[in-house]
């Protein structure tokens, strides 16, 4: 089942058990896909087009959450965590540190990159191999790390 579908049938699901926040978070995904569909006659919804525009969602909500938590706005926080977590349930499970870090020393080790000139030859392919997985922030931190540490 791909992301449309799903999206399609836990809105159904949604929209029969009442939930209302579930309902509204649902459709403005689908509202991203399907404008994303509609803004050009060569656009095509892969799975790295689905990802990116979720992530792009996801990443919409941390930064009003961290906006309305300095506002001391509490209750709007709370709405957009819950609206967070209904998106993150259709990105790629997210990797903890550890992981990010056995990915990037496996990639460092492909492209023989060991010092921190290598930065730029790394960080590319890292950002690539763990996209959706890991936010790029963590990405550069940890790399900036292995590198620093060889």
């Amino acid at each position: 089942m791909n992301l449309i579908e799903k999206i399609n049938n836990d809105l159904k699901n949604s929209i029969k058990s009442g939930d209302k926040l579930r309902t509204e978070t649902i459709r403005s995904i689908r509202a991203l896909i399907l404008e994303f569909e509609k803004s050009g006659k060569d656009k095509v919804v892969t799975p790295e087009v689905e990802i990116n525009l979720l992530t792009s969602a996801a990443k919409k909500r941390k930064e009003a959450i961290e906006q309305y938590k300095n506002a001391n706005r509490t209750d709007l926080a709370e709405k957009e965590e819950k609206e967070l977590k209904i998106i993150e349930e259709y990105l790629p499970k997210q990797l903890s540190a550890e992981e990010i870090f056995v990915e990037v020393k496996k990639i460092a080790a492909e492209i023989g990159a060991h010092k921190k000139e290598d930065f730029p030859k790394l960080m590319p392919l890292a950002a690539k191999a763990l996209k959706g997985k890991a936010e790029g922030r963590q990405i550069k931190e940890i790399v900036e790390k292995f590198l620093s540490a060889n």
